[in-house]
């Protein structure tokens, strides 16, 4: 089986769409999202559409929970919480039923996926440390995919040691464990503008990162025209 594993998709319908295009053009067998499909951008019922039509498999996000009502955003900050709510308004109610259905993590074959971590799915990792007390709740698998930090990164556990990792291209090994972010198709935030997704090949035991040039001036100008705050817009041309 071969896998597309996307993440933090955040309405942004332009990252998505040639994301998508690319993907088609590699050829996968399912598509995985790993949350916040919502929030920040202009475009959270397109995106949610597309989900929805594609069925591609998902989980719930920190702003996908928000948005659909199920939690207010009082541990948002003012402009992640205002473009929340601004979401939860726009969104449709067939669209924020999905979402509510989403669960918070998923076990796929022999791997896992969350949204920020295991232990908790608002938690982001961010470290080694952080890392470190996930990989004891992998249990038998050896691999966990998650977003949340918006950051390209794997981890790697393996005789007690951790490591962390930013090359292109991974090659599983059966006697280490991996936590594995994709890094953000909306919003990146590792200083490269360009959205972020990863394919990973079960056959062959390989991780590959891609990342993709798309139109970030529609993106801004459409963030603008809605009446978000314009440091979204910005945020897009420098990936943070």
């Amino acid at each position: 089986m071969k896998y597309a594993i996307i993440s933090d998709i955040h309405s942004n319908l332009e990252a998505f769409e040639r994301t998508l295009l690319e993907i088609d053009d590699i050829g996968v067998n399912w598509i995985i999202c790993l949350g916040d499909i919502v929030g920040y951008g202009a475009n959270p019922n397109e995106c949610v559409d597309i989900i929805r039509e594609r069925n591609i498999i998902s989980i719930m996000g920190n702003h996908d929970v928000v948005a659909c009502g199920r939690k207010e955003p009082i541990d948002f900050n003012p402009i992640a919480r205002d473009a929340a709510l601004w979401t939860r308004n726009e969104l449709t109610t067939e669209n924020k039923d999905f979402l509510n259905n989403l669960p918070q993590a998923k076990e796929i074959e022999d791997f896992l996926i969350v949204h920020g971590s295991l232990s908790d799915p608002d938690l982001y990792i961010f470290s080694n440390e952080d890392a470190s007390m996930e990989f004891h709740l992998m249990d038998n698998y050896n691999i966990c995919f998650f977003g949340h930090t918006h950051v390209r990164i794997y981890y790697v556990y393996l005789n007690n040691l951790i490591e962390n990792f930013y090359d292109d291209n991974i090659g599983i090994n059966g006697d280490n464990k991996y936590l594995i972010n994709p890094g953000s198709v909306g919003q990146p935030r590792d200083r490269d503008p360009r959205a972020s997704f990863l394919i990973y090949d079960h056959k062959d035991n390989e991780v590959k990162f891609i990342r993709l040039e798309y139109d970030i001036y529609s993106a801004q100008e459409k963030i603008i025209l809605a009446g978000l705050d314009k440091r979204l817009a910005y945020r897009l041309s420098v990936g943070l």
